[in-house]
């Protein structure tokens, strides 16, 4: 558990968790009732999408060629580091279309993406694996956050951070997401010609890591709990296959 501050007036996390839940439970009876379920899955436990679903493939832009488009599906198995804590979060898939636009520069559009929720060890507090880590658990989330240049490796993210005590909306990187920019870690590998399976490994320990924000009165120690804002020390890593299939040779809807 965490210890308090010097200042008896600013207790910590772990403190204000314990006195918030304590007074949930006296109100309402829910001792106990916060065991782990789905919205809190341990790393590695959530289900993938197939990576050759094209579901999500975008509309093209006005005018080009859909022979010259193709629509890729890649899905990544990144680990974390955010501020001071380490976590392997479930598997994103995301789809994306790219080709000439009729002027013969490079686009892309934007297609969606999809991952789960993941356990952060030591939960809420940062406790050790026990019932009061069960009780208070902590899950981060990473969503799109608006921005994505795969010709060149940059993309954004939002990491949505929820437990029984935290606000709908906890959120880092919700005024400004988390930017990236992904450097490859060796050379592509063919896995497949038919279908066309690509493997690679990328990573990036030059972003920042803003604070956490809509949070609730818990903003302030949660931000202690994992080491944030922090401008340097932290590191996406990316294991990533992706497939793709050219605009011309889609499913029709």
């Amino acid at each position: 558990m965490l210890n308090t501050t010097t200042d008896d007036r600013r207790p910590s996390l772990a403190r204000r968790a314990a006195l918030t839940l304590a007074g949930a439970a006296a109100l309402a009876g829910l001792v106990g009732a916060y065991a782990p379920n789905s919205a809190y899955a341990e790393p590695g436990s959530a289900p993938i999408e197939s990576a050759t679903d094209f579901s999500d493939c975008p509309a093209l832009p006005a005018g080009v060629d859909p022979a010259r488009w193709r629509c890729e599906v890649h899905t990544a198995a990144p680990r974390l580091t955010l501020g001071k804590v380490t976590v392997d979060l479930a598997p994103i898939t995301m789809t994306h279309a790219e080709g000439p636009m009729p002027d013969g520069t490079a686009g892309q559009v934007w297609g969606a993406m999809h991952s789960a929720p993941t356990a952060v060890p030591g939960g809420l507090t940062g406790t050790e694996a026990g019932e009061h880590t069960r009780r208070l658990p902590l899950a981060i989330k990473p969503e799109y956050g608006g921005r994505s240049d795969f010709y060149t490796g940059q993309f954004s993210l939002r990491f949505r951070l929820s437990s029984p005590l935290l606000t709908h909306g906890c959120t880092v990187g919700a005024s400004a997401p988390v930017d990236f920019r992904l450097k490859r870690s060796g050379p592509s590998e063919w896995v497949s010609q038919d279908p066309p399976v690509i493997k690679f490994s990328a990573y990036d320990d030059t972003f920042t890591a803003p604070a956490a924000e809509h949070c609730g009165p818990l903003t302030g120690p949660l931000d202690r709990r994992l080491g944030l804002p922090a401008a340097s020390g932290n590191l996406m890593t990316y294991d990533a296959t992706y497939t793709f299939r050219m605009y011309d040779h889609l499913p029709v809807a």
